[in-house]
């Protein structure tokens, strides 16, 4: 569900980059004090999420990262990231032998959980029920969606390419996930591993 999302740039093109995005009932105007002043040693992008300001917001149903706006992306095999920080999680229990499957969801929908620092977000909504309409519909959808476009969706939001990972045998770059769902990563020495499954982390 891709829209073209309101936003300003501004600053040097070669400086380091800042990104603001604006509270629900704002717009990116919210920034425009800190904009102002950082832009003079920062590449500062601001933009309106979806339904706010001058960004349009598609009609439904929609997934987590949608909800979450257009700056979540999805961390490699089963995390939701908003600025680097964890707003929702999945977990898989199955037994394809015996034809079943348990699937776990768990959204920060208010506040992060106390105690889990700067590794922890959420989506600031006040209104759990009125997340959980948006996303239960946009779950059955894409639980029956081709296994196409659920994977191109994934690389759409992928927040490990081109960004250093590390994981318990080892480290190197994100470079993006294999057509069967494996994390591709390009090793400091040359060549490529796919991790099908276990912990990674960034940095």
């Amino acid at each position: 569900m891709s829209v073209d999302v309101n936003h300003t740039l501004a600053g040097p093109e070669d400086a380091p980059a800042l990104v603001f995005s604006n509270s629900l009932g704002t717009t990116g105007a919210m920034w425009e004090a800190q904009a102002a002043s950082l832009s003079e040693r920062f590449r500062v992008l601001r933009y309106d999420t979806r339904g706010h300001g001058g960004t349009p917001a598609p009609p439904g149903p929609y997934t987590v990262a949608d909800l979450a706006g257009d700056g979540a992306r999805v961390k490699w095999p089963n995390d939701v990231l908003l600025d680097d920080r964890k707003v929702a999680g999945v977990l898989v229990e199955a037994r394809p032998q015996d034809g079943w499957a348990v699937l776990g969801i768990g959204v920060n929908v208010a506040a992060a959980p106390p105690g889990l620092g700067e590794r922890a977000g959420a989506l600031g909504a006040a209104d759990p029920e009125a997340v959980l309409r948006d996303l239960l519909p946009a779950l059955e959808r894409w639980l029956g969606a081709p296994a196409p476009a659920a994977l191109a969706a994934l690389r759409e939001r992928d927040a490990l390419l081109g960004r250093a990972v590390t994981w318990g045998e080892g480290s190197g770059v994100g470079a993006g996930i294999d057509d069967a769902g494996g994390l591709r990563v390009r090793l400091a020495g040359g060549g490529h591993v796919v991790l099908s499954a276990g912990e990674v982390h960034l940095g």
